[in-house]
Formats: structure tokens, sequence, C-alpha cells
């Protein structure tokens, strides 16, 4: 078969990277990729946003099964695309990625379905959120309503913090036009975790829980970004918590969408806030999240072309799923100055001592071949991901991987997988 991945970062190298391993995969294009999908698959520089030339692909290569990694292309309707040119592609439409795509939308349908989340109004006026915030005080969570590439959201430790943001969502438009609605809602504490799932609109499958660092420093300090790290288990997600999300969250979510006339295909992911083993809602995503998706297809025994085949077919009831007994830590390896502005063009280092390590895999986000060498070409650049017995043991193998690599202006957290280790001590106390 002949698989085409869209997307260029480190969820799309991780999809193409597990796609490869199927026996029943041919080939494998990605639009556009990076330098490191480039080894295992034919990269092809069509823009995501560009469906007809993608389309147009797809049916001159014959390709059998299209994926999509990034939120944009789902946001704006590829797969109702792809299905009006009678072409086979995994993920919702744009109907139903407004699980996503609209923070407005998400909170209603969850307020609707009786989905746990936090408290929130929605504001369309200035004036008006800035009283609110005020009213409420801090701390306080503000929202962009659309796409904003994960930074769209601010949780604001104080009123200020939260009146600049509402600013620059709103007056400044720096998400452009995802901040005509914001979403002001309160801070929920507790522990995060990530909870993705398959579904084909009827089965649900669940894959193994993981937990994201968005915070850009050590101690989840400074601005939110795409996610600086990830592990696989999330031991806050204990078999109780996990029936509680299933049967709370993520059960009533398809049954919803399927209620309204949605019908959603592909996978789901649930953001969450665990606090006192009870689940709360904080975003959904209508795809892989990035950079989760590393640690997890690591972990993952079973043949991901055979599930994203039963989920196009709707026959993924057929289908049971394995994993692997380890661990998993992803460290992101971020250019400096992310999120802010950065340099592009970074010669990268280090890459193939990596190459002969055991179950560590570096999976690129940001990079490009430019006179035979990988250089730096976004803010997020690598994610070097390792198994280990457990997480102590995969974050150990991961950051030895992570000393052999070396770019101008590299930055990273060292602190992935703490709170993991730190949950695990407390427990045995």
């Amino acid at each position: 078969m002949k698989v085409l991945v869209i997307g260029s970062g480190g969820r799309e190298h991780a999809i193409v990277w597990k796609l490869s391993q199927s026996p029943r995969v041919d080939k494998i294009y990605c639009c556009p990729g990076n330098a490191g999908i480039a080894e295992i698959a034919e990269c092809v520089d069509i823009s995501p946003k560009n469906f007809k030339a993608l389309s147009d692909l797809a049916r001159y290569e014959w390709i059998d099964l299209t994926v999509v990694g990034p939120e944009d292309p789902l946001a704006h309707g590829i797969v109702d695309h792809f299905e009006r040119e009678g072409l086979r592609i995994v993920g919702p439409t744009r109907a139903a990625a407004q699980i996503e795509a609209s923070k407005v939308f998400a909170k209603d349908f969850m307020r609707r379905y009786g989905i746990p989340t936090a408290e929130y109004r929605v504001f369309t006026s200035y004036l008006h959120a800035e009283e609110y915030i005020k009213m409420k005080g801090a701390p306080i969570v503000v929202k962009a309503d659309g796409l904003a590439a994960g930074k769209g959201v601010v949780v604001a430790e104080t009123v200020d913090e939260a009146i600049e943001a509402l600013r620059r969502i709103m007056k400044e438009r720096v998400f452009g036009d995802a901040g005509e609605r914001v979403v002001v809602e309160e801070a929920l504490t507790g522990e995060e975790a990530s909870y993705l799932v398959f579904t084909d609109g009827e089965t649900i499958l669940p894959m193994v829980s993981s937990q994201d660092h968005k915070r850009v420093y050590d101690n989840d300090k400074g601005p939110n970004t795409g996610g600086m790290g990830a592990y696989s288990p999330a031991p806050v997600v204990t078999p109780e918590v996990e029936t509680k999300i299933m049967e709370r969250i993520m059960k009533p979510v398809i049954r919803g969408l399927r209620k309204e006339g949605l019908r959603y295909r592909g996978v789901l992911y649930a953001g969450l806030m665990i606090k006192d083993s009870e689940p709360y809602v904080l975003e959904f995503n209508c795809r892989f999240g990035d950079p989760e998706t590393q640690p997890i297809l690591m972990r993952m025994k079973s043949d991901l072309l055979e599930t994203l085949m039963a989920i196009v077919e709707e026959r993924l009831d057929r289908v049971a799923l394995q994993w692997r007994p380890e661990a998993s830590v992803c460290v992101v390896l971020a250019s400096g100055g992310y999120p802010g502005s950065y340099e592009k063009g970074k010669v990268i280092e280090g890459l193939d001592e990596i190459k002969e390590m055991k179950d560590v895999v570096v999976f690129h986000a940001g990079t490009k071949y430019r006179d035979g060498r990988i250089v730096t070409s976004g803010g997020r650049v690598l994610g070097v991901t390792a198994l280990g017995r457990d997480i102590r043991e995969a974050r150990e193998r991961a950051y030895e991987a992570v000393k052999k690599i070396r770019f101008e202006g590299m930055h990273y957290r060292s602190d992935i997988g703490i709170k993991a280790l730190n949950r695990e001590a407390a427990d045995i106390q």
C-alpha cells in the first residue's frame, strides 16, 4: 500500500516512522516533511493548506490512505475535500473538527452533554471581558477561540497578566481572527495529563496515557509552547481515573457528536486536569498530540496502518491494540528564543552518534537539508525519545542522547519526567 502523511513536525515523523514498520506499507509520501522524514519517506514540497495539489498527488500516485497530522488542514475541511474526490483519508470532517478549532464550540458542547470542565464565559467585547476578569480575580485562564498553534491559552497568575493576554488576543490580534472571541475560565488545579483514543465514530480504543510539558522553562515556568516534552505512561492516570475518563468524557463526546450529526473518525485527544482522582477537560484536539505522539507510538506494538484502515472502514470493533510495557520519554530540543522569535539555519551536529543507541529515536520537527547538512528550520527542532523499563530509565536514556546533540542556541527543559518520579516516590511513602 501507498500512504501519504500530511505535515512536517515531530508528530508526523513519528507517524511515518511507525507506519514504515507495517509489512503492508510499500511506500510513504510526506507533504512537506522534514530532514528526518526524508530518510524513510519521499517528501514532496506541497503545503498542507493546498488541498487540490494534495488530492492531485494522492490520485496521481495511487495513494491508498492519507493521514493528516496537524490541526489546521482538518479545521479547514481537508477530509471533506478528499472524500468528495473519492479518496480515503483519516480524520474528522470540518464540522466535527470544531471540537478543537473553536474553544467556544467545545465549551458549549461540554456544557450540553455534562462533560466535566471549568466554569467559563464567552466574550466578543474586550471591555466586558476585562470587567469580568477584574470581578473574578486571578488565577484565571484566557483562551483565544480559534487555532493558535498551541499558544493561544494563557494561565494568568495575576489580573494584570490576564488583561495583558486579553489585550494581545483581542486588540493586537496576535492570533488574527482566532481572537475575535475569547473564553475566560476558572483556573483548575491538579496535575495535567493527555488522553488519546482512536475512534471510527462508534468504537473507541484508548491509547496509553501521557503527559505533556507546555511551559518553555523548567518547573513549568515561562510562556506556553507547542510542547517541550512528554512521557508515557502518566502515573496520575490510574486505572480508576482511566475508567472515569472513558465513561464521563470520551464516550459522551463521541455519542454527542454522533447525536448532532457530526461524524468523527480519527484520533480524539483530551487535555485533562486530574484533581483528587477526578478528571476535568482543559481542551480537546482533533488529531494526534505533539509531542505526546512520539512516546505513545514508541510504545505501540500494534500495526498503526491496520488501526487507521479499520477507522476509515468503520470496523474498529474488530481491532485489539497491544502496547509495550516499557515507559517512554521525549525531550524537545528548541531554537533559542522559542516560543518567541528565533533564528533558523543553525547546523545540527551529533545525530549520527545517536543512531547506534538502543531504544532511542530522534524525531525531527523543524529541520531541513542545506548543502548536505541538517540545519534548524523551526522553533521546535528535535524530539529525542527513548524507551526504558520505567520512567527513570527512559528519562536517563533520553537525556544521555540529548547531550550528544549540538546546535547554536539549543534550548531544552531538564525536568521532563520529574513529576512522574516524584509521584512514584510519594506513592511509595
